[in-house]
């Protein structure tokens, strides 16, 4: 939440850290349960995405900010807002978002819950995790250091 929109009176909603493995066994034991992958076009592309087949379901893929230049989508909420309608998700629908590390991930949680939604979840690590040692993403911690299911577009 900005600090601008904080000023204006926008109540800030909570949005938890949710750890990856706990992440899946929510959208497991869920049927409703959305996740929502925030990365670009190029990151599901080149770097894989969550792979939520052998739950039975689909994963949402939105752009939060456009690459490459980086600007946070205008229509983000909105379009989103219309493909949960499309999923059958309502604003009590567990939100699952996540990124490359937890930051984007995180302030598109916080966007929607400000929109109403009220069970939204940061999955902290993300998809890829902090760097190792060696500057390399996907070995230290996030979904796919975890061993979670996740495919090559």
């Amino acid at each position: 939440m900005t600090e601008n929109n904080e000023q204006a009176g926008v109540a800030h909603s909570k949005v938890d850290d949710v750890d990856v493995k706990e992440a899946w066994e929510r959208l497991k034991g869920d049927p409703g349960s959305v996740l929502i992958d925030v990365r670009t076009q190029a990151e599901w592309t080149f770097v894989g995405v969550p792979d939520l087949s052998s739950l039975g379901k689909q994963l949402l893929l939105l752009e939060w900010q456009t690459f490459p230049e980086g600007q946070v989508s205008p229509t983000f909420t909105s379009q989103l807002e219309s493909e949960l309608a499309a999923y059958g998700a309502g604003k009590d629908t567990e939100l699952f978002f996540i990124c490359r590390s937890g930051q984007r991930s995180l302030h598109s949680g916080e966007a929607m819950a400000a929109v109403g939604y009220r069970a939204c979840h940061n999955v902290a690590g993300g998809f890829e995790g902090p760097p190792d040692s060696e500057t390399h993403r996907g070995l230290v911690a996030g979904w796919k250091a975890a061993g979670l299911p996740w495919v090559q577009q």
